[in-house]
């Protein structure tokens, strides 16, 4: 990975930042490295973990972003705190393995929860503060499986082929107030999202990211670098569009290559959920005398791959 620790940009100085979903993974890296380059930022996640990143000019939030008023008290706070909001970015998002006809409705309504309606609140609030500014950039973190699909990630791909239709719908509505909204298609990034899901969700995702034509996975603050351009100025010209930060996994090379990928991406998948399924039979079976829950394989948390 290039070394971009030297003549580090101060692009955002002087903003001020909400990032959802900034306890770990990509949402910390992106809180880190705005407030780093001279932001004022809010951090907000459920995971009480969010609250080690206070700091002077980052204030942590722990909220869960699927209530009602969520949205407009993390607005609020960075306008109380700050004085105004100028970024947004909806990074927060989950993940279940499961068939589709093994999907409960709270499964798939849980996701779609956090991934599109949660942006979509967060991203009305956002626009009502920054409205009168007559300025503004929203970064949504989407994913390659805003296009790709794969088995057993169906409520996912759903809800990331959403939140990147609302970046283009949203970006016509407030362009003329001077809000640019934007997403990236993130593919594989080395995070935590498949830990309850796998064993070692950070390995399994850095050798799944061998399959992209550049041969790795990204690190977190590979794509918090592209968050730090579309939310400054120099992304100025930048409206309503998905830049792809997926290693070129969603770059066509050749049919035949592409399909190749795209089968070993979905064959891994689908192993994931038999290998899981199978445990959770055997954990549910257990627990008629444990009386344990059962998570269902979700991710909880700010992770997104």
């Amino acid at each position: 990975m290039t070394d971009i620790q030297h003549n580090i940009p101060h692009e955002v100085e002087g903003k001020v930042a909400l990032v959802t979903g900034a306890a770990s993974g990509i949402g910390k890296a992106i809180a880190l490295l705005l407030h780093a380059r001279g932001a004022k930022v809010v951090a907000e996640d459920i995971n009480p973990a969010v609250q080690e990143l206070a700091r002077p000019g980052l204030v942590p939030l722990e909220a869960d972003i699927t209530e009602d008023g969520a949205a407009e008290r993390a607005v609020g706070l960075a306008v109380e705190q700050f004085g105004r909001l100028d970024i947004l970015v909806n990074n927060a998002g989950i993940i279940i393995n499961k068939l589709v006809i093994d999907m409960t409705r709270q499964d798939w309504e849980r996701i779609q929860a956090v991934n599109a309606t949660a942006a979509f609140l967060h991203s009305r609030e956002a626009v009502k503060a920054m409205m009168p500014n007559k300025s503004g950039a929203i970064v949504n973190i989407a994913s390659y499986a805003s296009y790709f699909a794969f088995p057993t990630i169906a409520a996912y791909t759903a809800s990331k082929g959403a939140l990147a239709q609302l970046t283009r719908t949203l970006a016509l509505e407030v362009i003329e107030y001077g809000i640019r909204v934007n997403a990236i298609g993130v593919g594989d990034v080395v995070t935590n999202i498949l830990n309850d899901v796998v064993e070692d969700g950070p390995a399994f995702l850095a050798q799944h990211g061998e399959a992209a034509p550049i041969g790795r996975a990204a690190q977190p603050e590979e794509i918090a670098e592209v968050v730090a351009f579309l939310a400054s100025d120099r992304a100025s010209f930048i409206v309503g569009a998905v830049v792809m930060a997926d290693g070129g996994m969603t770059v066509p090379a050749g049919e035949r290559n592409r399909l190749e990928r795209v089968h070993l991406v979905g064959a891994s998948l689908l192993a994931i959920a038999v290998f899981h399924s199978a445990s959770m039979s055997t954990a549910r079976t257990s627990s008629r005398a444990s009386s344990l829950p059962q998570e269902g394989g979700v991710a909880h948390g700010g992770f997104v791959c």
